[in-house]
């Protein structure tokens, strides 16, 4: 990946193609999650609203909704660091779910909060095909130098 400008949040420029390819054999390839843009200030993924995000209701799953926003979230950090020096880690994320949705594509889009030197914290939102929110989801990162053990662990 290439360095992005300075009026870029990003370190590394965001490849589609390879974030989506990071996710086979993951939660993330089970979710049927599609990393889709990005802008000098954000990211967006997308998610499968089907069976397999379904709570038993028919409705998406409040889980299956932190998993997109965490997913989105850990990437952006890990777009903003120093590859070589850091790594980063999810530390707490929460999710106010505001919106049932039951079939189609939800949408994710996130934003820095703080990017600091130790942690980031993201806003992320997610919407139905509609463009109604969903989930409005908080992520905070740890940025953990190479070599040491994450918080708490």
């Amino acid at each position: 990946m290439k360095p992005v400008n300075e009026m870029s949040l990003w370190r590394q420029v965001p490849d589609l193609d390879q974030l989506n390819g990071t996710l086979k054999n993951t939660i993330g390839e089970q979710l049927d999650i599609r990393f889709e843009a990005f802008d000098e200030a954000s990211i967006s993924a997308s998610m499968v609203v089907d069976a397999r995000t379904h709570q038993p209701y028919g409705l998406l799953h409040g889980g299956a909704s932190v998993v997109l926003a965490e997913t989105l979230g850990s990437t952006a950090s890990y777009l903003c660091i120093d590859t070589a020096r850091y790594y980063c880690v999810g530390l707490e994320v929460n999710a106010n779910h505001l919106r049932g949705l039951r079939s189609g594509r939800v949408t994710a889009v996130a934003r820095p909060v703080h990017l600091g030197r130790t942690t980031h914290v993201w806003d992320i939102r997610l919407t139905g095909e509609d463009g109604k929110a969903s989930c409005i989801s908080r992520l905070t990162m740890a940025i953990v130098p190479l070599g040491e053990q994450p918080p708490g662990r």
